[in-house]
């Protein structure tokens, strides 16, 4: 039995340094801007202290570790809520101490952006007791540390608290054992083919093993570790990009080593009917269908869960026709043609052959760099959808004349007429539709202007008499009974 190597994730509010945290972290001057909640690189990597080592995780966020829970998937074993010392606790932040609370594993708050002027860090220490966090000094044992990723203040005391705490809590695995681990991302290079970031859990994946999951398997080619450095093997605990998978598996699948092929294969068909399949949306009177292309799995994860659950409604949900890792094809193009659908674009470059060929063929791109670009323009999309949905005519509505004050003919097929009427049922309002059967004929016509007591008005309900100014393609006559129509 051996130490594993610990695993730590970063989660926390968007803009709050995520990212930046881990910059400083992997001590390199290249820093990324976060995208929403969505980092420019997905992955994970190691750095050292006291001769010992420890795997951060960049992550897409909470809502793929979620699903990585779903599939039984055991990621991380310290968490690291990274919060504005400024700003303080924010929705995600939030939605992030829910998150850790249910993985219930051992945790470090990180009070960054010390170095800003307003930073109140005992301010932030009290709002978390409302929350249920505790920290060091403020009736509990949770460790708080104050960074600031800009002067790499407190990186140094992060890790080493990271370290004793794992030293409390460190995970004991066989190394003997076959590997087993985490597929943390996929993506698609098109020098370097199928490319699957995964962490070992236990046992030692070494090259030239035979690898699988539920939905992908192949032999070990190549071990690239975040340096871009070949390894022969990785620990328990040490992350890596795998080559030589034939297809992508899912992000979050279990992988394993097997003996020979036919055995993997054998494990695939046996456990083909327990993939999670893709969540439907709910039932909505109108679909909208949709062709999604990413930069990572982890990405398509998370925009698809995103349409699905949170962004779909009982008016409008979305039809997934389908989603993958690579840049939009002219294929793709004349796919969503055929099939009357919208491409959603999330980081991708478009080629001007396809921008040409999509405004040709009239096909709608929605490109995206920022997840939250992506929620506002999705929601506003689903309201243009519903505004534009032709809408019916159904009946609200009976009526029956009880006196004509004027007719005024405009030509043969158009009467206007000022008439007094009774509600018999329902309701009526300006702009509704009339239709009266008559034994040789059929008027129908709109209503221009509803009256009581000379005064305009917007409504009115059942057993209500009023006046109303109607244009029509006939005469209404006293005692004529009427069906009131509204578009719906």
């Amino acid at each position: 039995m051996i130490t594993k190597i610990p695993v730590v994730v970063i989660l926390g509010h968007i803009d709050h340094g995520k990212t930046s945290l881990l910059d400083a972290i992997r001590q390199t001057s290249f820093v990324k801007k976060e995208s929403g909640g969505i980092t420019q690189h997905i992955g994970a990597f190691d750095v050292e202290i006291k001769n010992k080592k420890i795997t951060f995780i960049d992550t897409p966020g909470h809502e793929a570790f979620s699903q990585m829970r779903e599939r039984g998937a055991k990621v991380a074993d310290i968490a690291v809520l990274v919060i504005d010392a400024e700003e303080g606790v924010k929705t995600q932040t939030v939605e992030a101490i829910n998150y850790l609370k249910e993985i219930n594993i051992p945790m470090v708050v990180a009070l960054n952006k010390i170095d800003k002027p307003n930073a109140n860090p005992e301010k932030v220490k009290i709002q978390l007791q409302n929350y249920g966090i505790f920290v060091e000094g403020y009736g509990g044992d949770i460790p708080v540390v104050e960074t600031s990723a800009k002067t790499k203040k407190g990186i140094n005391e992060l890790l080493e608290v990271i370290d004793l705490l794992y030293q409390m809590n460190e995970v004991k695995v066989d190394e003997n054992k076959p590997a087993k681990g985490v597929i943390i991302e996929v993506s698609l290079d098109y020098q370097m083919g199928k490319k699957v970031t995964l962490i070992v859990e236990e046992g030692i994946l070494n090259l030239k093993d035979i690898v699988g999951t539920q939905t992908a398997y192949g032999r070990v080619k190549n071990i690239i570790d975040w340096r871009g450095t070949s390894k022969n093997k990785l620990l328990p605990g040490e992350s890596g990009i795998v080559l030589g998978f034939e297809d992508l598996p899912t992000l979050g699948e279990n992988f394993y080593v097997f003996k020979t092929l036919k055995e993997v294969q054998i494990f695939i068909e046996e456990n083909k009917d327990k993939i999670i399949q893709k969540k439907s949306s709910v039932k909505s009177k109108m679909k909208i269908k949709v062709i999604i292309r990413a930069d990572f799995k982890g990405s398509l994860d998370v925009l698809e869960e995103l349409l699905i659950k949170k962004l779909s409604n009982e008016d409008v949900g979305f039809e997934i026709l389908e989603s993958k890792v690579g840049e939009i094809t002219e294929n793709d193009v004349k796919i969503a043609k055929d099939m009357n659908a919208k491409i959603i674009s999330f980081r991708q470059k478009l080629s001007k052959n396809v921008e040409s060929l999509a405004s040709s063929l009239n096909v709608e791109i929605l490109n995206f760099d920022l997840i939250y670009d992506f929620i506002d323009n999705i929601q506003k999309k689903i309201k243009e959808e519903i505004e534009q949905k032709p809408k019916e005519k159904k009946e609200v509505g009976k009526l029956k004349v009880l006196v004509v004050f004027k007719t005024q003919r405009k030509n043969q097929k158009e009467v206007k007429q000022v008439f007094g009427v009774k509600i018999l049922d329902g309701d009526i309002q300006k702009n509704d539709f009339l239709i009266i059967q008559k034994e040789k004929e059929i008027i129908q016509g709109q209503i221009i202007e509803i009256q009581r007591d000379k005064k305009e008005i917007e409504s009115a309900k059942v057993g209500e008499e009023i006046g109303i100014e109607f244009k029509g393609n006939g005469k209404v006559k006293i005692g004529d009974e009427a069906i009131v129509l509204r578009l719906i």
